[in-house]
């Protein structure tokens, strides 16, 4: 039985790790995990997995949260993500904690040699070079969870990666795929969160609706796979049956395709090297389907992205403050403080201003994540 650490537990990833581990007992004991301040879904986890360890973001809910569970050692705050990472039973970690705050824990986590289940694409677009250097050096295997890199890793599966031509990651196109820049002058938060395919949590649904969630999957391509961003591909694929795909130098393509649940990379990070049957997974039926659609990637129609690929062929610390000015600009939009186009044009202004470090170390990632994102509230006020 693998023993897993999980952060981020009550957010949408998390949520859907917890459905597998509740499905699958027998292999699957979670120790321990973080929540945010959704105190009835910590409920929930906590009596039907029972687990040793459980953090929170606020202190009180943890004072509380122990008065009713004696039996659970509770605690609280960015120390708490770091207990639950390096939990002493736990062999693998889940990170789907939103945004950069889970890179701390995870390197932690590295540094004790677990295997790392990685949802949380945000540390490695900040702080790849420092997270896979780490995982070289204690041994720590790193696994996407991300649907589009788990596809990846699957296709390579059994094949040399010097073969590879290129890596063709797939994107849905997100709530806004029929409209054009014109057309979204006036969108709403609603509008924006009502993506066709998937169930996502805000933050990731918005950034899908820009298409900078597709480009921070580009960047951590380039820091899973160790390929050249020339060799990143991203196709816009409607229905999100393909989830990505692998050009080998033989002119062959290998992809993994199947329907739309983030269930199956889950359990795939969490069985590997095995497979384990999906409890009410919906099987993929291709001549229902009928036809699958594919376009080239529109640069002008969706800027983000091209800042993405910019940042990430530039390196160094703009990486962060592009991430960071995305997290606080989608914020921005989501309270209504901003237009949806505004994220975009908040997310160059940042990236223009940067005074570039290019091998930066933690201290200096934190820093720049910091100061970024107190820029970005200053310009919107």
């Amino acid at each position: 039985m693998k023993k897993i650490s999980l952060l981020g537990a009550t957010g949408s990833i998390g949520w859907q790790t917890y459905d597998i581990l509740k499905e699958q007992r027998d292999a699957f004991h979670l120790v321990a995990f973080s929540s945010g301040k959704n105190i009835e879904k910590t409920r929930e986890m906590i009596e039907t997995l029972k687990p040793e360890l459980v953090s929170v973001q606020l202190e009180e809910d943890a004072i509380m949260l122990a008065k009713e569970y004696p039996q659970v050692h509770f605690t609280f705050g960015a120390k708490g993500l770091v207990e639950v990472a390096t939990h002493p039973d736990s062999t693998v970690l889940v990170n789907a904690v939103l945004g950069s705050v889970g890179l701390e824990s995870t390197l932690a986590a590295i540094r004790m040699g677990k295997t790392i289940a990685i949802a949380n694409k945000e540390t490695l677009v900040t702080a790849g070079h420092l997270v896979m250097a780490e995982a070289k050096k204690y041994n720590a295997a790193i696994l996407p969870v991300d649907s589009e890199h788990s596809a990846i890793f699957q296709s390579m599966n059994g094949e040399n990666p010097k073969n590879i031509e290129r890596l063709i990651i797939t994107a849905s196109g997100g709530s806004f795929r029929d409209k054009t820049r014109e057309e979204l002058k006036h969108v709403t938060v609603a509008d924006a969160l009502n993506h066709p395919n998937w169930s996502m949590g805000a933050k990731i649904t918005i950034d899908s609706a820009t298409m900078m969630n597709k480009g921070l999957e580009v960047i951590e391509a380039h820091v899973l796979f160790d390929m050249p961003y020339d060799k990143i591909d991203v196709l816009l694929h409607r229905e999100s049956i393909i989830h990505s795909l692998v050009e080998y130098h033989d002119t062959s393509v290998i992809a993994q395709l199947g329907t739309p649940d983030m269930r199956v990379p889950i359990q795939y990070a969490l069985s590997y090297p095995d497979r384990m049957p999906l409890h009410n997974g919906q099987r993929l039926n291709l001549a229902q389907i009928g036809q699958l659609h594919f376009k080239e990637m529109d640069f002008e129609r969706y800027p983000a992205l091209r800042l993405a690929y910019e940042a990430g062929r530039t390196g160094g610390t703009i990486l962060t403050a592009m991430n960071a000015a995305n997290e606080a600009a989608v914020a921005a939009f989501l309270q209504g403080k901003i237009t949806f186009l505004e994220i975009d044009e908040t997310i160059e202004r940042v990236m223009q201003a940067h005074n570039n470090i290019l091998v930066p170390d933690l201290q200096t990632i934190l820093n720049v994540d910091s100061e970024t994102r107190k820029t970005v509230l200053n310009m919107i006020k």
